[in-house]
C-alpha cells in the first residue's frame, strides 16, 4: 500500500490526514510540522480513532524528513496564514520561502512524489513548488478548484433544498475574488441550474462563492478547514485509486485557455500518475474575459514571487 505525508500539521493538515485515514486507502501517512511534539500529538489523537471509526491506516507524527523517504503523495499546508498589518508581498515572501523548503527537503528523500499544494496564494505557491521540485508538471498542482465548488454546491443545495450529491459544476480560474464559477456547465440531476433558479438568485450564490473564504474568516476569525481538509484527501484519493475523475485543480498552462507559463484552475483528469490529461473547455466570449481577467490577477502575484528570487 502506497505511503502519503501531509506537511503542516494545523487545522487543514491535520483534517486532511484525518479524512485519508478513515477511507483506509494507506498503510502510512506521515504528519510533519516544525512542532514535531505537535505534529505527533495530532497524528496519536487521529489513530485512537482506528478502533472506533474501523480504518487500519496508521499515523506518524515527525519534524524529521527522513521520516517521509519513500513518499507516494505529498500534501503541503504548509505556511502563515495572512495577519493584520501584513502587505501581500510579505505573505507571498514568507510562504514561498517556506513551501521552497518544503518542496527541496521532501524531494532529497522521496524521488518522484506527486505533489498537491494548498498553501496560499494557492497559484503562485503551486508555481514554486514546481520550481522547487524538478517534476514534470503533471506530478504538481494544487488544490483549490474541488474546494470552490463545494462552496458553490453547498450554497446551490441550501437555495434549492435539494442534495449537494446531486449537483455537478465547474468553476475556472484563480483560487480567490477572481475565480470563474460556470453556470453554464452547473447541472442538478442533469437538469441545468439556470432552469430551476433566477438568474438574480444565482448571481448572488455566484458572488457568495468567491468570497466564500472571506466570509468563513469574519465568522470564525480564522480560515477554513473542514472542507480545505476535505478537499485535499479527495484528490489524494482518486489517484490512490486510478479513477481518472475530473476535477477543477490548479494545473500548470502551456497554452490552453490563452494562458502560458502560469499555475491556473481548469478541469483536469486526475490518477496513478497524477494529472493524465487537461481539458479544455468552449467557453463562450464573457466567460473567456473573466478567465483572462483572472490569470491577469494571478500573474500580477508571479511576478511579485519572481521579483524575490526566492
Amino acid at each position: 500500500m502506497s505511503k502519503v505525508t501531509i506537511v503542516g500539521a494545523g487545522n487543514v493538515g491535520a483534517t486532511a490526514a484525518n479524512v485519508l485515514a478513515h477511507k483506509d486507502l494507506v498503510k502510512e501517512v506521515v504528519i510533519l510540522d516544525i512542532k514535531g511534539d505537535f505534529a505527533q500529538g495530532k497524528a496519536l489523537d487521529s489513530y485512537q480513532q482506528a478502533s472506533v471509526d474501523g480504518f487500519s491506516t496508521r499515523l506518524t507524527g515527525t519534524s524529521d524528513y527522513a521520516d517521509t523517504a519513500n513518499s507516494d503523495i505529498v500534501v503541503i499546508t504548509a505556511g502563515i496564514p495572512r495577519k493584520p498589518g501584513m502587505s501581500r508581498d510579505d505573505l507571498i515572501s514568507t510562504n514561498a520561502k517556506i513551501v521552497t523548503m518544503v518542496t527541496r527537503s521532501i524531494m532529497e528523500h522521496s524521488k518522484n512524489p506527486i505533489i498537491i499544494v494548498v498553501s496560499n496564494p494557492l497559484d503562485v505557491m503551486t508555481y514554486a513548488a514546481y520550481k522547487a521540485s524538478g517534476l514534470p508538471k503533471s506530478r504538481v498542482f494544487g488544490m483549490a478548484g474541488i474546494l470552490d465548488t463545494a462552496r458553490y454546491r453547498a450554497f446551490l443545495s441550501m437555495a434549492l433544498d435539494v442534495s449537494s450529491k446531486d449537483i455537478q459544476a465547474m468553476l475556472l480560474g484563480g483560487h480567490g475574488d477572481t475565480m470563474v464559477p460556470l453556470p453554464r456547465y452547473t447541472t442538478v440531476s442533469g437538469i441545468p441550474v439556470t432552469e430551476l433558479i433566477g438568474e438574480e438568485e444565482l448571481e448572488a450564490i455566484v458572488q457568495r462563492t468567491k468570497k466564500g473564504g472571506g466570509e468563513l474568516v469574519k465568522l470564525m476569525g480564522t480560515s477554513a478547514w473542514y472542507a480545505p481538509g476535505a478537499a485535499a484527501a479527495q484528490m489524494v484519493a482518486a489517484i490512490l485509486r486510478d479513477e481518472q475523475r475530473i476535477f477543477p485543480c490548479c494545473a500548470f498552462l502551456e497554452g490552453e485557455y490563452g494562458q502560458d507559463g502560469i499555475f491556473l484552475g481548469v478541469p483536469v483528469k486526475l490518477g496513478k500518475d497524477g494529472i493524465s490529461e487537461l481539458l479544455e473547455l468552449k467557453l463562450n466570449e464573457a466567460e473567456m474575459k473573466l478567465m483572462h481577467d483572472s490569470a491577469d490577477a494571478v500573474r500580477d502575484v508571479l511576478e511579485v514571487y519572481k521579483g524575490m528570487n526566492v
